[in-house]
């Protein structure tokens, strides 16, 4: 029996908006992908066709988030460790092995290593790197469609002075993280309004 190895990574722990998303992939050693990398470090065009790549080349690849909500309920850290255990759970190829890019492993069924730097290093991290990133800044975009007036489209949900901007002259919105300290300072303030 094959002893696969997937890579898991995140994407949206620092925004103030969305939820956390992470993948997991197991590449395909007859199919290699060219050109992997850190999703960062790609140019938005180029993470969409990698991803794409990634779907259709990959042996398994498993996508899950963990929502707004669960984020301001269990703290970051947590709910990112738990979509990063729903990507795996997601998989229908069982690994053998888990490289979880960072300094944190989630409970899993089978063995995981964390790599910090393991999105730049190894090929499986990378591509669930790509796939994590190009999952939610699609989900940013739809949830754009409805609410414009936020230009999540442009910064995703990020602590821009822009979305600081947006925030400040319409308020925060259900999709905003409550836990996050420019969120909440903005809610503390208008519940003291008279």
């Amino acid at each position: 029996m094959m002893h696969w190895v997937c890579g898991v990574d995140e994407a949206g722990r620092g925004p103030l908006a969305g939820p956390v998303y992470a993948a997991a992939v197991i590449l395909d050693p007859v199919r290699p992908i060219e050109g992997l990398a850190d999703s960062k470090k790609l140019s938005e065009r180029r993470r969409e066709y990698l991803a794409l790549e990634i779907r259709d080349k990959a042996l398994a690849f498993g996508i899950a988030w963990a929502s707004v909500e669960e984020i301001d309920s269990i703290n970051i850290l947590q709910a990112t460790l738990l979509a990063m255990r729903r990507a795996v759970e997601a998989l229908l190829v069982q690994p053998g092995e888990a490289l979880i890019d960072g300094n944190r492993c989630p409970l899993l069924a089978m063995p995981a290593r964390a790599i910090i730097g393991g999105d730049a290093t190894e090929p499986a991290i990378s591509a669930a790197s790509i796939l994590a990133k190009t999952a939610r800044d699609a989900e940013m975009r739809r949830i754009h469609e409805a609410f414009p007036q936020y230009a999540l489209d442009r910064h995703k949900g990020y602590d821009t002075v822009a979305h600081r901007a947006a925030l400040a002259l319409h308020g925060p919105a259900f999709f905003h993280r409550k836990s996050f300290a420019p969120v909440r300072a903005l809610l503390d303030r208008r519940m003291d309004e008279p």
